[in-house]
């Protein structure tokens, strides 16, 4: 079996809520363009799907739904936790507030943005832990950068050097 080379693909993006019309969630304009590995499962699949067989210089716009995004918001990801765990010296760390969305790590060392929702008064603090865009349909436009066929490095690697970190 011939193994798929990865391309590297450097986009510009600006990312809209529901449609191109909608409020703006980030955007690329001005900061370091989004760079990553096709074929390795580090961008939403149906992104990649709409990006990785354009030209270095062309526009893209299209949305995706939110199932295939960051997926539907479940009750299951609204979970309690002991206060415990957000102590510092015998009391909650002060970013403990309702509203807050702090970095909670799994067993597996994973790190999952956590909002607080209620502060509980025996002992534990609910926090929901659905993805912040999850329910959210999406929408992409913007143009490629650059597009190429990964290094062998950058494939073991599994991440792009940037600009300046190739030999030519």
């Amino acid at each position: 079996m011939i193994r798929n080379k990865s391309k590297v693909i450097a986009v510009n993006y600006n990312l809209f809520k529901n449609t191109a019309k909608g409020e703006m969630i980030e955007s690329t304009e001005g900061k370091e363009p989004l760079v990553f590995l096709s074929g390795l499962g580090q961008m939403i699949p149906e992104f990649e799907a709409n990006v990785v067989n354009l030209s270095v210089g062309e526009m893209f716009s299209f949305g995706i739904k939110a199932e295939n995004a960051y997926g539907k918001r479940t009750e299951e990801a609204v979970i309690e936790l002991p206060q415990d765990i957000f102590m510092k010296d015998g009391k909650l760390v002060e970013e403990v507030v309702v509203g807050n969305v702090l970095p909670l790590q799994d067993q597996n060392g994973h790190v999952h943005p956590a909002k607080i929702v209620a502060i509980n008064d025996n002992n534990t603090i609910t926090a929901d832990v659905n993805h912040p865009l999850a329910d959210q349909d999406l929408h992409f436009t913007g143009s490629i950068l650059e597009i190429r066929e990964a290094t062998e490095e950058e494939m073991n690697h599994g991440h792009v050097h940037g600009a300046g970190g190739h030999h030519h």
